[in-house]
């Protein structure tokens, strides 16, 4: 056992289960072990790492803005933070953000907004939809292994099914402040939404008053082939929850809101000491550039086609899906086949008995797709 591994295990609390790798650097689609071994990446810090891992361009802007000015607090204005903001209104079409510091802080600021400006207090999510492990977060998660410890947790919520319009019609009333889902639903395995499904849901919006929250957090900034999930359904959310992938790794986050939305919220509704600090926003604005600037979203598509379809030919993969880069697939033992990947120097993330998730760097190439598939074929033989 490595000396890490057990120095960690004396002085950290033990919330993680890990894989037995002391990871000690990283560069594009590759990581590279304590000793030297290196590992195809297509975990990508959880779908973080969009543009490869010690990616130079957005190292540049961080060092350059950290020789300038780190932290200030929203007390004061940064250019950066408006920067980023103006950026993002054009990439989303949404029209307000709120700058945070993870995908949890997220959503807990969306379920506060939904309140505030709906004056109700139930909330809507989904069978598989993960959100968070904060209490706000964690009250619209659906696995009870990670809500019944915390109980009680805010209430009211519902959960439907997902996919499932007469569920969901079961659900929602005239009460119901926002319903809340992952478009692509990501910790599940890679599981999205039928267009139909999205369809109805925001016809019931209509009909009944709610508020639509997208929680973008694992879907956005190319992992799907486009901007964001909600570009391929068609529809616009009233809240959009981002993080993850926004700054390559850097911890960053944002809530996104519609101009009507904006309209109901008062000064003093929430707040964030570091969210939107200029270092944060200094690497988001240097990840989009390059994501834009090297066509990363079409990257996506067609690394994902190739992959999908490779993985469509396996004997042992029951089941396909995803959009871009978020792949999904189901075999018989999901931790056997993690661990047989990474013995071949491929990581790979299960994330259920029998599903496997591929979300590497929006970088990879088609010698690294093929490099991978090449390991998955192995495993049935």
């Amino acid at each position: 056992m490595s000396e890490i591994i057990e120095r960690e295990r004396k002085v950290f609390i033990q919330f993680f289960n890990r894989y037995p790798i002391v990871i000690e650097r990283a560069k594009g689609c590759w990581i590279f072990d304590e000793h030297g071994r290196k590992y195809l990446d297509l975990i990508a810090g959880i779908a973080c790492v969009s543009v490869g891992h010690s990616n130079e361009y957005v190292i540049e802007r961080i060092r350059e803005q950290a020789e300038k000015l780190i932290h200030v607090s929203n007390l004061f204005y940064t250019k950066p933070q408006i920067e980023l903001a103006e950026k993002l209104v054009e990439i989303s079409g949404m029209d307000r953000f709120f700058f945070t510091n993870s995908g949890t802080e997220s959503v807990e600021a969306a379920l506060k907004i939904a309140r505030r400006v709906t004056g109700r207090r139930k909330f809507v999510s989904f069978t598989g939809d993960f959100h968070g492990r904060s209490m706000g977060a964690l009250s619209v998660t659906w696995k009870e292994k990670f809500r019944e410890p915390f109980m009680p947790l805010i209430e009211p919520v519902s959960f439907a099914e997902f996919n499932s319009t007469e569920s969901l019609e079961n659900v929602v009333d005239g009460e119901t402040a926002a319903v809340i889902l992952e478009p692509v639903q990501g910790e599940a395995g890679v599981y999205p939404a039928r267009k139909e499904f999205i369809k109805r849901l925001f016809e019931l919006k209509e009909e009944h008053g709610f508020l639509v929250i997208f929680d973008e957090v694992q879907t956005g900034f190319g992992r799907t082939g486009e901007w964001f999930a909600k570009d391929i359904y068609g529809f616009r959310p009233d809240i959009m929850t981002l993080a993850k992938a926004m700054g390559n790794g850097f911890p960053i986050g944002a809530v996104a809101v519609s101009e009507e939305v904006h309209s109901g919220i008062q000064k003093g509704d929430h707040g964030s000491t570091f969210g939107g600090n200029p270092l944060a926003c200094s690497a988001s604005l240097a990840t989009i550039e390059y994501i834009e600037q090297n066509n990363l979203l079409e990257n996506s598509r067609k690394m994902g086609e190739l992959f999908m379809k490779g993985l469509e030919g396996l004997d042992f993969v029951q089941d396909v899906r995803g959009f871009g880069l978020m792949v999904g697939l189901t075999v018989s033992d999901a931790k056997e086949f993690s661990q047989f990947a990474m013995s071949r120097g491929v990581l790979v993330n299960a994330t259920s008995d029998k599903d496997v998730r591929v979300i590497p760097p929006l970088t990879i190439s088609r010698e690294e797709v093929d490099l991978a598939l090449s390991a998955f074929e192995e495993f049935a033989r």
